[in-house]
């Protein structure tokens, strides 16, 4: 199957979801080079870590959103979403033994349309534009070291579940998308033994 039959397959959370995926599935149908940051909307990934309690959460304070956030990247051309997530995570936080979580088709655990606004990175501006966002369920250890990506991140760490919403500064971000994040972690089984 390929990520459009997974998207397809996958069963919203709420009408957020359902909206965003009706996006997304347009866009993919429609645009050869969705997988590519020089459409204006592309496909983007997100890891929502967890620790094997499902207590808390790894995040990064991200450079560009001032913000405390969740870790994710752009497709690049790759197609194994799943796979550019984890290495995001590796890059961003040193974290390399996550495993994905099989919440839904092929791991999928939420989808988003998300604006971003123009902004400067490494010295260059950046239009505004949409990310086509798919976020996968990971489990790691808490005790696995960590490190900040200087060009990304200015800081990682683990956060109580019950503290994300009011360590971000972005409050859509924080009541629509991490709120959501958080309650859905009800919904899966989380095996405490195996981590996966």
């Amino acid at each position: 199957m390929s990520l459009i039959d997974d998207i397809r397959a996958y069963r919203p959370f709420n009408q957020q979801e359902a909206a965003d995926r009706a996006v997304i599935l347009r866009q993919l149908e429609a645009d050869p080079q969705v997988f590519d940051r020089s459409s204006l909307a592309h496909m983007t990934c997100s890891i929502w870590t967890v620790d094997p309690t499902a207590a808390k959460t790894l995040m990064v304070y991200h450079n560009v959103y001032r913000s405390w956030s969740w870790i994710g990247g752009h497709a690049d051309g790759e197609r194994d979403l799943a796979r550019v997530a984890l290495r995001e995570l590796a890059e961003e936080t040193g974290v390399a033994s996550a495993r994905i979580m099989p919440c839904g088709p092929r791991g999928i655990y939420s989808l988003e349309v998300l604006t971003v606004d123009g902004h400067e990175k490494r010295g260059r501006y950046v239009g505004s534009h949409l990310h086509l966002n798919v976020t996968y369920l990971a489990v790691a250890s808490p005790n696995a070291p960590l490190r900040p990506k200087p060009d990304e991140n200015s800081g990682v760490r683990w956060v109580p579940l019950e503290k994300v919403c009011a360590l971000s500064t972005e409050p859509w971000m924080a009541t629509r998308i991490y709120r959501k994040l958080i309650d859905k972690l009800a919904t899966v089984d989380i095996p405490p033994a195996r981590m996966c």
